[in-house]
């Protein structure tokens, strides 16, 4: 398996990822799947400043991870949400581990702080890989959606990407992806 950038002709290939989240699980709160002229404008636009990878199986794409803002207000900058999405086809193969494993170090390197993954549940796989790689539980939303026929909760996970490093009075600004490199 390659682990790489996510490009616009990838587009395709994401929406059939999501589309079965959106359609068949609440995994997902949209209820529509995007088509794919919204992914094509939405991975260079996400890339100007966080990652968005591809991971690849025989030449297919077979999952997605990728990182985006947090919350608009400048304090919240040195946090990210991030999603990890696998092809129903691909599920149990290691495939989210190691895009997030990817995911995490590049979101490092770029000086983010707090990376935070909200999971709609139940979900105990969702949990499992976010729990693996340290995230906390920090929150529960309860009935914050409707969605196929039922509320749904949505737990917050957070990972502290700076734990163990020593508290700086200000903090370096996080660096735009297209600026730390592409040797992940």
């Amino acid at each position: 398996m390659r682990i790489r950038i996510a490009t616009t002709e990838d587009a395709e290939a994401i929406r059939d990822i999501y589309a079965p989240y959106v359609i068949s699980t609440p995994i997902s709160f949209e209820t529509e799947p995007p088509n794919v002229d919204y992914f094509q404008q939405a991975i260079p636009e996400r890339l100007r400043q966080y990652p968005w990878l591809v991971a690849e199986s025989g030449g297919s794409v077979v999952g997605y991870a990728y990182a985006g803002r947090h919350q608009p207000r400048s304090a919240y900058r040195w946090s990210v949400d991030s999603s990890v999405y696998v092809r129903d086809s691909h599920f149990r193969q290691g495939i989210g581990s190691q895009l997030y494993e990817r995911l995490l170090a590049i979101l490092q390197c770029q000086g983010y702080r707090m990376v935070h993954a909200g999971i709609t549940l139940p979900n105990e796989a969702s949990v499992r890989l976010h729990e693996s790689f340290g995230f906390r539980k920090v929150a529960v939303y309860p009935n914050v959606g409707y969605k196929l026929g039922a509320w749904r909760d949505v737990g917050w996970w957070s990972l502290d990407l700076m734990l163990d490093a020593a508290p700086e009075t200000v903090p370096h600004e996080p660096v735009a992806f297209p600026d730390v490199g592409t040797s992940f």
